[in-house]
């Protein structure tokens, strides 16, 4: 069998892994990524559709939440290799938001970064602090000579240039200045952003669509979904897009699935 010249990396916050399980199934058929995060599964771990993602040749490690949150890594053809499950420094947050593995020899760590509203609130603040704790251990793995990938629902808009229309955000916990700051503490650290980098600014190119006033159809969107990567793997990327055929089928999820490619 001959060696793959590329990798394609997604992230996919599924807004129900059973709910829209055909949503994932087709798309994972019809894309055939190599390596998937998944967010918001919104299921317990023993509810989690492993037979199903393994008929379509997936092995998969998870982290479940009564509904509410919960994190998934699948892997094309093999087991992702768990590393870690939760963001150290909180022992008392129960929230399932972080799991990390090795897969096809990348590090991945899948995320699902708390929405924060409303703001101003405990909500909010928990946002924060759990952005400090995902910087704290991004610190330990963007300068570690293996290629590293930290992928998930940010929930963060970066810029102005990421909405459809920042004026009517302005109060949402997605642009406050003080979200957008942690992002960007993060990308200081040495990690690409991959979708800018491929897209660059003012792209139009958008990962969430809400479900108001036909959002998804005209297109008048978010980027929430990122994929960031380490130095070492950041010299390896090659390509990057967004699925939004998914969004626009029917009681689909409020993101698609956003993916890269990278020289294998």
């Amino acid at each position: 069998m001959a060696r793959k010249k590329t990798l394609k990396i997604a992230t996919f916050n599924v807004n129900g892994v059973n709910t829209r399980l055909a949503h994932l199934l087709g798309w994972l058929e019809k894309e055939q990524p190599d390596i998937v995060g998944l967010q918001e599964l919104k299921a317990l771990d023993g509810a989690f559709p492993e037979d199903a993602i393994r008929e379509a040749g997936y092995g998969a490690i998870w982290q479940g939440q009564r509904s509410w949150n919960g994190v998934a890594l699948l892997a094309k053809s093999q087991d992702p290799v768990e590393s870690r499950r939760g963001l150290p420094w909180d022992p008392k947050d129960e929230q399932s938001r972080y799991i990390e593995a090795a897969v096809h020899g990348i590090v991945v760590g899948c995320l699902y970064l708390p929405n924060g509203n409303p703001q101003p609130g405990p909500k909010f603040d928990y946002k924060l602090k759990w952005m400090a704790r995902l910087q704290r251990h991004a610190k330990t793995l963007v300068d570690l000579p293996h290629p590293v990938a930290l992928i998930g629902d940010f929930n963060v808009v970066p810029t102005d240039e990421d909405i459809y229309d920042p004026k009517g955000w302005r109060r949402d916990a997605l642009l406050q200045p003080e979200s957008r700051e942690a992002f960007f503490k993060l990308l200081e650290q040495g990690w690409t952003d991959s979708l800018r980098t491929i897209h660059g600014s003012n792209s139009g190119v958008y990962t969430f669509w809400d479900y108001f006033r036909q959002h998804a159809e005209r297109d008048r969107g978010l980027r929430i979904d990122h994929l960031l990567l380490n130095p070492v793997l950041a010299k390896r990327l090659k390509g990057a897009g967004v699925d939004r055929w998914v969004r626009l089928q029917e009681k689909a999820s409020d993101h698609a699935p956003t993916w890269i490619q990278v020289g294998a």
